[in-house]
């Protein structure tokens, strides 16, 4: 599992380059993105991480479709995309409960990634691979009709300010493109602590062909969740933790 972005030899800069590039030839003139163009800084660690470990773990983007299951050691296992994994808390740590599922997270912030990286090495976990890239891309080209098992969209960027809600990831287009992705009987579960959004996905989702609401609302919190620093760092401002579960019907 190896990308050109992971050589020791390439600078952050040619890296930031080379990104940039890569989004400008698969969006259209005018396409809104779901998060902001920002170099974040990484810390020392971070970076050591994401050059030392991203060939061993990481998953160079492909503009064509590609079979995800096989980027494990056991492909046959259910597959489990989590778009923007932040840090990577709660990725690495459902991965070690839940060792007989593979997951790929999806982020396109390089300190988060490289966070992530150290989280694999350290648990020693063989079931994380990681994309350093946009996920509309990954889900758009690379990744097959009825291909995941499940996808996880925990706290994605709220983009509280009216004038940016159209920035929002959970729109009616978006869902449109995650419904072939799933397999039938498939789930999707998101997680937000924005009481505004967690309604927008509500309806979307309720608006939209090919998912069921089992719990025809809100669901409660999977007991697997693990609650990250993020989210405590919701509640501690009294930001109400809401839970949607959805399953990609026939």
């Amino acid at each position: 599992m190896s990308t050109d972005a992971a050589s020791n030899h390439t600078t952050e800069g040619q890296r930031s380059v080379a990104t940039d590039n890569a989004e400008r030839a698969y969006r259209p003139a005018g396409e809104i993105r779901t998060f902001a163009l920002r170099q974040a800084r990484m810390s020392p660690a971070q970076r050591r991480d994401y050059d030392r470990l991203l060939g061993a773990y990481g998953v160079a983007f492909q503009p064509v479709t590609s079979d995800l299951r096989a980027l494990f050691p056991f492909p046959e296992r259910p597959l489990v995309m989590e778009i923007g994994f932040g840090m990577g808390e709660s990725t690495a740590q459902i991965a070690a409960t839940m060792p007989q599922t593979n997951y790929l997270g999806v982020e396109v912030y390089r300190p988060g990634v490289g966070k992530l990286l150290g989280r694999i090495e350290a648990a020693e976990l063989s079931n994380v691979r990681i994309i350093n890239h946009d996920a509309v891309a990954v889900l758009a080209q690379m990744t097959p009709d009825a291909g995941l098992d499940g996808v996880h969209i925990f706290f994605p960027d709220p983009w509280p300010k009216k004038k940016h809600h159209k920035r929002r990831l959970i729109q009616p287009d978006f869902v449109r493109l995650l419904r072939p992705k799933v397999k039938p009987g498939g789930y999707v579960y998101l997680v937000t602590d924005w009481r505004d959004y967690a309604e927008q996905m509500l309806e979307v989702f309720f608006a939209a062909e090919g998912f069921t609401n089992p719990h025809d609302g809100f669901a409660p919190r999977q007991p697997w969740r693990p609650e990250t620093s993020f989210e405590r760092k919701g509640l501690r401002r009294e930001h109400t933790i809401h839970d949607l579960w959805v399953v990609r019907s026939a």
